[in-house]
């Protein structure tokens, strides 16, 4: 039924692409059809399909080490209280300083090659994971903490047996919301510098006036962005669920 809607929702945003460029008779350099998009996503696919290949690399290795970094950073802030004083600072500064103005700097410390762009990828999942997986970590029943108090848990049993199972609901919500901006970090990253990607292949088509490839180029890119979420919710809820029933 999901997969029939969104098939429906797809050819209606089609049809109207379709209906706006007959309607206003746009120039295919401004605005190609999804014909000549199509057409140029066949007759390029082999080349759309390696880039993609590099963009998902960056992004998998974005969500990766940015969950990673993020889960470690909440049980740091919740485990030890001095930390959450100087990390959270922190935290904060990485959001408020906009990721186009760091993708220069990244670039020049790290190269034009793969690891700039899992960096900028980084930078933006951190964030939201940190801070949805604190906040479930703090919002713990109080009177399940009470309870392991009471039955001698120590500190490491109550943050591993009760605060991170009763977590892991936000932790998902965290994750989900990485998999949808990581994408952002690793396509800026290709269009401030590189010589692979999807965002350096649309970078390339732009400045060729080859639209309908940059259009092909894009659309490949959502609808990966899509599968790419979409699996990580089904392996989140299947997660969860087993979490839930052990």
């Amino acid at each position: 039924m999901m997969i029939m809607r969104g098939l429906i929702i797809f050819l209606g945003l089609l049809g109207l692409w379709h209906l706006l460029v007959l309607i206003t008779g746009v120039p295919p350099y401004i605005l190609p059809a999804p014909i000549q998009v199509g057409e140029a996503f066949v007759g390029n696919w082999q080349s759309l399909l390696g880039h993609l290949l590099i963009t998902l690399a960056e992004i998998g290795g974005g969500i990766i080490m940015g969950t990673l970094l993020g889960v470690c950073s909440a049980l740091l802030m919740t485990t030890f209280k001095p930390v959450k004083r100087w990390l959270l600072p922190v935290l904060v500064i990485s959001q408020a300083i906009p990721v186009f103005a760091l993708a220069p700097i990244l670039i020049l410390w790290l190269g034009y090659g793969m690891g700039s762009k899992i960096a900028m990828a980084v930078l933006i999942i951190f964030f939201p994971v940190t801070a949805a997986f604190y906040d479930g970590l703090r919002r713990t029943h109080p009177q399940w903490l009470e309870l392991a108090r009471i039955m001698g848990a120590d500190a490491w049993t109550m943050i591993s047996r009760i605060r991170v199972p009763a977590a892991m609901p936000a932790l998902a919500s965290g994750i989900r919301i990485a998999a949808t901006v990581a994408p952002i970090g690793a396509v800026v990253g290709e269009w401030v510098g590189a010589s692979r990607g999807l965002g350096y292949y649309m970078l390339h088509a732009n400045a060729r006036m080859q639209t309908d490839q940059m259009f092909a180029a894009l659309l490949l890119l959502a609808l990966a962005a899509l599968a790419l979420y979409y699996g990580i919710d089904a392996v989140l809820k299947r997660m969860i669920y087993r979490e839930e029933c052990q």
